[in-house]
């Protein structure tokens, strides 16, 4: 378990645990088909909400760049690891993860943050869950407390802007009409400021035609109401957005108000 920790050391673990629970979570919603972007709303299943575990194994494996290897999820340092994740208060541990390391993550999605623990899940701390017939068992409090070795504390997850809309503001931005481009009108002078990933507007466009195209086509709409629609694929542009300390991604969107600036369209 030791040789696992001191590899890990050298990571920034929880932000790519974080990156990874983000891609977990919208692959699960999948917005650009559904147009859903909240996993707490009360269309998505809760069968669904279990299912970001499973996703998340394979979303961890890509963002640390590990292997699928058995005999459990992957080797770290030589050694064999198993990726637990949980959106409630404990994990599921199968039996052959049994008395094995692992790593298990605790995501809340109501208060948008996870943390991560290194266990060896050993028999003696595990209880069998009520109903659980298939020989997995919940890791006991006390073990987790203390004899785990914390990764990370408590880390932010990213907070999809769409879930800062009013109820009316959201049905107007998802409605099925008007066009792709009034709605996504809309959606930025609602967020004006908030940083827009490049997946919001997949979803604002579900079923739809190149949402990014129509979104670089509402730069003159927005203009007229005060507001300069900037994109990070450009450099000039994420320097604009950096002069009044935004952080752009190449696939980031924001609009701001400029007080009379203007920034070059790309």
């Amino acid at each position: 378990m030791l040789a696992v920790v001191d590899s890990l050391r050298t990571r920034n673990v929880g932000g790519l645990y974080t990156r990874a629970i983000a891609n977990a979570i919208d692959y699960v919603l999948d917005g650009p088909r559904t147009g859903r972007y909240d996993l707490l709303a009360p269309d998505v299943h809760p069968g669904e909400k279990a299912s970001v575990g499973a996703k998340l194994e394979y979303e961890v494996l890509r963002s640390f760049g590990l292997p699928k290897e058995p005999p459990l999820d992957t080797l770290i340092a030589d050694v064999p690891v198993d990726i637990k994740a949980t959106v409630g208060s404990n994990w599921s541990i199968p039996a052959e993860a049994q008395c094995q390391v692992c790593i298990c993550t605790q995501i809340q999605l109501g208060k948008s943050r996870h943390r991560s623990w290194l266990v060896r899940a050993h028999r003696s701390w595990l209880y069998r869950g009520a109903g659980n017939r298939d020989g997995k068992r919940g890791l006991a409090v006390h073990a987790r407390d203390n004899w785990s070795f914390p990764l990370y504390d408590w880390t932010p997850l990213p907070v999809n802007p769409l879930t800062l809309l009013t109820p009316e503001q959201a049905g107007q931005v998802l409605a099925e009409k008007p066009g792709q481009e009034p709605r996504l009108t809309m959606m930025f002078q609602f967020l004006a400021g908030h940083v827009i990933p490049r997946s919001v507007l997949s979803t604002v466009g579900a079923g739809k035609h190149d949402p990014l195209r129509r979104a670089r086509n509402v730069r003159a709409s927005l203009e007229r109401g005060g507001l300069t629609l900037l994109c990070g694929k450009f450099p000039e542009q994420r320097d604009i957005a950096a002069a009044h300390k935004i952080t752009l991604g190449p696939e980031d969107w924001i609009a701001l108000r400029m007080d009379g600036e203007h920034s070059s369209a790309g």
